[in-house]
């Protein structure tokens, strides 16, 4: 095959890094206040990616108790260096930045090394051909959304920051807001400078600067912005391109991986792939398409992964310092007093929506012993923007949950025990099925992104809580079938 499609992983997978060991390539994004965290994806032609597991599996290393939705953790940064993979991220609401590492990018990894400065965000390292290391990010100046970029030596030994810190940047348009995501290159003797500003969403944009010293001064590319989608509108295919991270192959050609959206927007942010040329010494990026020509490479597909519960792409909100769950091909969860409406870990286990006409089925086998109790299936974006197609005591029931509140779409007496609840998406519109009749219609508007003010995309997910009080009762659900229409 000559061509690839766009987006190279669907769903919600914002600011993705890369780096490149050989002939192989390692990929991170961001997963906010999902647990795992950090989803590493390898692949060995560019377009063909399997999902070896998450950076940070283990609740000793990701404390997300209490945080916000659009908290947690934002983008990773991946590189590798004499034999050991480094990602650095950032711990929002928390401690901060922080730094892991592994020899195997399959895991394990270290616990956190906690770095500190927690007003700054969007670390990255650049490991110099002179032996030294620099850390970047970025952090903001005031409340109008202006920022800048700085640097400091790091210290690999003392894992620790080091020496004096250097302003490098602060956008390339005047008056630029949310110049963030920056990643430092030394290419042909000159460090080059990418960055993205104007926010995430439509008017996203990709710049680039160099210098002679990694230090700066940095000049600003002529050509800049040398990405963005913002001037073909809303309704383009492709919008809110940015945050991209460069990764050149073994044969010498040049890529981009990066974010963008595909309207109407209840993926979120996904990882795209595009090709990058240079002219008079700057990386020239020529847009984002739906369908591009492949990289210069074997092509190389990897073998279908069984979709089971205990697999990695399932995901839960918030830490689980208690495990709630029994997964295999069957999931059972256990009904707790943590609801999906609380800033909490409710029992509920999760995956990324990636298509934006698809259908599901799942059977639940559950009969609630008290008022309260109840478990389904849910498509959720955040704690106050959700669907829940739900049983309860005596009731199924249809719940669109907008800016946090709830209003009731549909219901229909049930006697509980065993059923069937399936949803059907095209778009903004979900239809809701019970026992294969139909239960109701929603529109789907609470789940964008934007409408919810959320970084991510929505999530598929299977719940159960006891409503505020502790319950023995638990809930059995079959193996979901998830498909694209």
């Amino acid at each position: 095959m000559l061509t690839f499609e766009n987006p190279i992983l669907p769903g919600s997978h914002p600011d993705p890094s890369i780096c490149r060991v050989g002939a192989d390539y390692y990929l991170v994004t961001s997963t906010f206040v999902w647990f795992p965290g950090l989803p590493i994806y390898h692949s060995r032609d560019l377009v063909n990616w399997r999902l070896l597991g998450h950076v940070l599996d283990r609740p000793s290393q990701l404390p997300l108790d209490g945080i916000r939705a659009n908290g947690g953790l934002y983008a990773p940064t991946i590189r590798h260096h004499d034999g050991v993979f480094y990602v650095v991220c950032t711990l929002v609401d928390g401690p901060g930045n922080f730094l892991v590492t592994a020899t195997d990018p399959a895991g394990p990894w270290s616990e956190p090394v906690w770095l500190g400065e927690p007003e700054s965000f969007d670390p990255s390292l650049l490991f110099d051909d002179d032996g030294r290391v620099w850390f970047h990010a970025a952090r903001v100046m005031d409340k109008d959304g202006h920022t800048q970029v700085w640097l400091r030596e790091f210290d690999l030994e003392a894992a620790a920051l080091v020496g004096p810190e250097h302003v490098l940047w602060e956008g390339a348009m005047r008056d630029a807001v949310w110049a963030e995501g920056p990643h430092l290159y030394r290419i042909d003797g000159r460090y080059y400078l990418l960055a993205s500003e104007g926010g995430t969403a439509e008017d996203h944009a990709v710049c680039v600067a160099r210098a002679d010293q990694v230090t700066g001064p940095y000049e600003g590319s002529p050509r800049n912005p040398v990405l963005t989608h913002r001037h073909l509108g809303r309704n383009h295919p492709i919008t809110s391109t940015g945050h991209a991270d460069l990764v050149q192959t073994q044969d010498g050609d040049w890529w981009a991986v990066l974010l963008a959206v595909r309207p109407p927007g209840t993926l979120g942010r996904e990882t795209f792939l595009t090709p990058v040329r240079w002219e008079d010494g700057w990386p020239v990026i020529t847009g984002v398409q739906e369908v591009e020509t492949r990289p210069a490479l074997p092509e190389h597909r990897w073998p279908a992964e069984p979709d089971r519960f205990d697999g990695p792409q399932w995901s839960v909100f918030r830490t689980p310092n208690e495990r709630f769950w029994q997964a295999g091909d069957g999931l059972v969860l256990e009904l707790r007093p943590e609801t999906l409406t609380e800033r909490a870990c409710p029992s509920m286990v999760a995956r990324r929506l990636q298509h934006r006409h698809f259908a599901a089925f799942v059977t639940l086998d559950f009969t609630p012993a008290a008022a309260g109790e109840c478990a389904g299936l849910v498509l959720l974006q955040t704690d106050d923007h959700q669907i829940r197609c739900e049983i309860t005591l005596g009731v199924a029931r249809l719940i669109r949950r907008a800016a946090g509140v709830d209003e009731l779409i549909a219901e229909r007496p049930v006697a509980g025990g065993r059923v069937t609840l399936a949803v059907e998406a095209h778009d903004l519109t979900f239809d809701f099925r019970l026992d294969g009749t139909a239960l109701g219609r929603v529109d789907g508007e609470v789940l964008v992104a934007t409408a919810a003010d959320s970084f991510t995309g929505a999530y598929l997910g299977l719940y159960a809580t006891g409503g505020g009080r502790p319950s023995t009762t638990t809930a059995h659900f079959s193996p979901v079938d998830y498909r694209e229409l």
